[in-house]
C-alpha cells in the first residue's frame, strides 16, 4: 500500500495495549508526514501488567501503573475514539463499535489483550475475580480489601493459577491484606492464603527459579495445592477435578484467559484460544492490511506463552510495519526471544530473577532492578512529548 493509499483512512489501532502505546509513540513523527492515526481505546487509561502486583502490594498508587491515553493522544497527534470495537467488516474495510458509528481503515492492528475464560469452571462467573481484564480487576480488588477489613469479612484467600502472574498475586495480597490488618488494629495472622495449580508451580521457568519461588511461598506459610485442577467455585471452597474441596471465603483466577469473543466473527484464522494468527511481520495469515499483537496475537511460526515481554519487544516491530505498509516499503520480521529476563516480585522489597535453563538469582537489589525498569518503560509514555 502505497502513502497515498493510506492518507484516505489511515491506520487504526484497536486497543490501547502495551504495542499500541509504543506505536503512538513512534509514528509521531510519520503523522507529520501525512498518515493519519486513529486509536479505539475501551478504557482511557491503560494499565502495565509488569506494575500490577506492585499496586496489589501497596508499592504503587493506582494512577503510577496506568498510562492516560487522552494524554498520550493528544501528544502524539493520535485521533482517539473512546469505545468498544465488537467487529470488522474486512470487505468495507471498516471497525464495528458499541455506540459509535463504524470507522472506515486502510490498515488495521488489534492489541486488545485477553479476557478470562472461566468455561471450565461451574461457579467462577459469579464466586470468582478474574484478573484479567486489570481495570475490572482493579474495582474488584478495592471492593476486597473493604470487605476484608470486616470483622466478618473474608479470611481464606484463594488464588487460582500457578504461573508467574498468579505467584505474584497470591503473594502481593498476602502482603497488602496483612497490612491493613495490622493498621486496622486486627490479627494479621487471621488469614489462610492459598495457591492452586493445575500443573507444578512457574513449569516453564528453570529450576532454580522454581525453587526460589517454592521458598517464597513456604516462608510466608502460603499453602500450594499443585497438580489440581478446579472444576467448581462454591462460596466457601473450590472444588478440584480429584473431588478435593479447598476451603475459600475469596478466589481470584489468575489463568484460563482467552482472545476476546469477537474476533471470532471476524473471518480471520484464529489460534486454538482465539488470538489471531500472524506471520513474522505481525500480519494476520488472512488479511495483510490487519496486523496483531500482544496477548490477543498468536505468532504461528514461532509459538510463545502468553507473557508482556512480548508485547513490548513487538511495538518497535508493529510500528516500523505499518509505516512501512502505508510507504510501500519494505517489511521486518519479528523474531521472538527463546530466552527471555525473568523478574518475579514477592511483594517484600525483594524478587526473583533468572533467565534460560540455568541463571536465576533474587534479592532486593533484583527488586530495584525491576522497578527501575518498569518505571522507566512508563515513563516513555507518561513523559512524551513529539
Amino acid at each position: 500500500m502505497s502513502a497515498s493509499g493510506a492518507r484516505r483512512h489511515g491506520i487504526v489501532l484497536v486497543g490501547g495495549g502495551h504495542a499500541h502505546v509504543q506505536v503512538m509513540t513512534r509514528m509521531a513523527a510519520a503523522q507529520r508526514s501525512g498518515i493519519p492515526l486513529t486509536l479505539i481505546a475501551r478504557d482511557l487509561d491503560t494499565p502495565y501488567s509488569g506494575m500490577l502486583p506492585g499496586h496489589v502490594a501497596g508499592l504503587y498508587r493506582r494512577d503510577e501503573i496506568h498510562i492516560d491515553l487522552v494524554r498520550l493522544a493528544a501528544a502524539t497527534g493520535t485521533r482517539l475514539i473512546h469505545a468498544a470495537a465488537n467487529g470488522i467488516d474486512r470487505a468495507a474495510r471498516t471497525v464495528r463499535l458499541e455506540g459509535h458509528p463504524p470507522v472506515a481503515y486502510d490498515l488495521l492492528s488489534i492489541d486488545v489483550g485477553i479476557t478470562p475464560d472461566l468455561s471450565e469452571m461451574a461457579g467462577a462467573d459469579r464466586h470468582a475475580v478474574a484478573v484479567k481484564p486489570i481495570g475490572g480487576f482493579l474495582d474488584r480488588l478495592e471492593a476486597l480489601r473493604a470487605a476484608a477489613a470486616r470483622p466478618d469479612g473474608p479470611r481464606r484467600i484463594v488464588v487460582i493459577g500457578g504461573g508467574a502472574a498468579g505467584v505474584e498475586l497470591v503473594l502481593a495480597l498476602h502482603a497488602r491484606l496483612r497490612a491493613d490488618a495490622a493498621a486496622a488494629g486486627r490479627d494479621p495472622d487471621g488469614f489462610a492464603f492459598a495457591l492452586v495449580t493445575a500443573a507444578p508451580l512457574v513449569p516453564t521457568l528453570n529450576a532454580g527459579i522454581r525453587r526460589r519461588v517454592a521458598r517464597a511461598l513456604a516462608a510466608r506459610g502460603i499453602a500450594v495445592h499443585g497438580e489440581a485442577r478446579v472444576v467448581a467455585i462454591e462460596p466457601d471452597h473450590v472444588r478440584t477435578a480429584a473431588g478435593a474441596a479447598i476451603a475459600a471465603d475469596a478466589v481470584l483466577v489468575s489463568t484460563r484467559a482467552r482472545a476476546p469473543a469477537w474476533l471470532a466473527t471476524t473471518g480471520l484464522a484464529l489460534a486454538p484460544d482465539g488470538s489471531v494468527a500472524v506471520g513474522p511481520t505481525l500480519q494476520s495469515l488472512t488479511d495483510p492490511t490487519i496486523l496483531a499483537a500482544g496477548d490477543c496475537a498468536a505468532m504461528v511460526a514461532s509459538p510463545r506463552e502468553k507473557a508482556g515481554v512480548f508485547a513490548v519487544r513487538q511495538g518497535p516491530i508493529l510500528a516500523e510495519n505499518l509505516i512501512a505498509l502505508a510507504r510501500g516499503t519494505p517489511l521486518r520480521d519479528y523474531r521472538p526471544q527463546r530466552r527471555f529476563l525473568v523478574l518475579i516480585a514477592t511483594a517484600d522489597g525483594r524478587a526473583i530473577g533468572g533467565r534460560g535453563p540455568w541463571l536465576a538469582f533474587e534479592g532486593r537489589w533484583v527488586w530495584a532492578w525491576k522497578d527501575h525498569i518498569d518505571r522507566r518503560f512508563l515513563r516513555t509514555f507518561t513523559d512524551f512529548t513529539a
